[in-house]
């Protein structure tokens, strides 16, 4: 049987058409052969992911991204084509990861421990991770810091280095030589003294020693010595009270008993204190000499009789 020319045209244009979309699917990462399972993962941010980048599990490709779509909340519908021969467990995340210099991003899988897999159709749970130069944007500002503080390490070391700062340490430097050279002209000297006076140094050692081993040996005498001296001062010490307790009170005593006897009416003080006879004698007296005062200043005439010239009544 002849094949037509137009028949093998034909056979020819449809291999060809079929080959041109196997190899356009298979350019894009769809699964020719296999069936798909279509899952879906929002994020607030895509920076960096494009359709038919990979979805990796520990780095293996596992899918692909196959559609993005921007909702009217803001946030991105990723629509991810994952190879059905691949069970997720719904609790899994999707985190959107860099995975290279550039920010290129790629879907990450962090597998759940659950039981139930994501069937067709599911939404699973989604993250950003931070991408590389987002991390490294603290260490480098604290880098920042650090260089601006070696910068100003760097002028305080140059201003350190200075002509005139290394006349000032050279200067230093010649005074803490002369210091040690004075020191060791120090130590020299008393090193001489010290071998001239080390016999009496030895000397004076030795009766320090003699006079402590003396004290060792009669630490006991010296103990009861002191004992003594302790014992006989408690003594004096309670002899004194108990004389000067004894002597307060026979004075105490001695006052009571002048007392009683002031109270019962003995002695002169008895008498002038209880004898009222006394108390108005003496009233008495005291009245009749103020008015004997009175009377002499009144009329003295009656008590003094005087003449210049020696005349007058003898008889008056």
């Amino acid at each position: 049987m002849k094949i037509s020319n137009e028949t093998k045209v034909g056979i020819l244009a449809a291999f060809s058409i079929a080959v041109l979309i196997i190899g356009y699917n298979f350019l894009k990462g769809n699964a020719i052969f296999s069936s798909e399972t279509i899952l879906y993962a929002r994020y607030s941010k895509v920076d960096g992911l494009a359709v038919s980048k990979p979805v990796l599990i520990n780095g293996f490709q596992i899918g692909r991204v196959d559609k993005l779509q921007l909702q009217p909340d803001g946030t991105i519908l990723a629509t991810l084509k994952i190879n059905g021969k691949y069970d997720i467990p719904k609790n899994s995340i999707a985190r959107l990861e860099s995975t290279d210099l550039l920010g290129s991003k790629a879907i990450v899988m962090a597998l759940g421990d659950g039981k139930n897999f994501a069937l067709d159709g599911d939404t699973l749970n989604a993250n950003v991770e931070k991408n590389l130069m987002e991390a490294v944007e603290p260490v480098q500002k604290k880098a920042e810091l650090i260089i601006g503080k070696m910068d100003s390490i760097l002028t305080s070391v140059n201003s350190i280095l200075n002509p005139d700062f290394q006349k000032n340490v050279n200067k230093s430097f010649n005074s803490i030589a002369a210091t040690l050279s004075s020191l060791e002209g120090t130590s020299k000297k008393v090193d001489g003294l010290v071998g001239t006076e080390g016999k009496r140094i030895s000397a004076i050692l030795a009766n320090a020693e003699a006079i402590s081993l003396n004290l060792r040996n009669n630490n006991q005498k010296i103990n009861a010595i002191l004992t003594n001296i302790n014992t006989i001062t408690d003594q004096v010490a309670a002899s004194n009270f108990k004389q000067t307790i004894d002597n307060a009170n026979k004075a105490v005593a001695d006052l009571q008993s002048i007392v009683t006897k002031v109270n019962n009416g003995q002695g002169s003080l008895g008498m002038l204190v209880n004898d009222t006879k006394m108390y108005d004698n003496l009233n008495s007296a005291s009245k009749n000499l103020d008015n004997l005062i009175i009377d002499l200043k009144e009329n003295p005439k009656r008590y003094v009789h005087f003449s210049v010239f020696g005349g007058g009544n003898k008889d008056k």
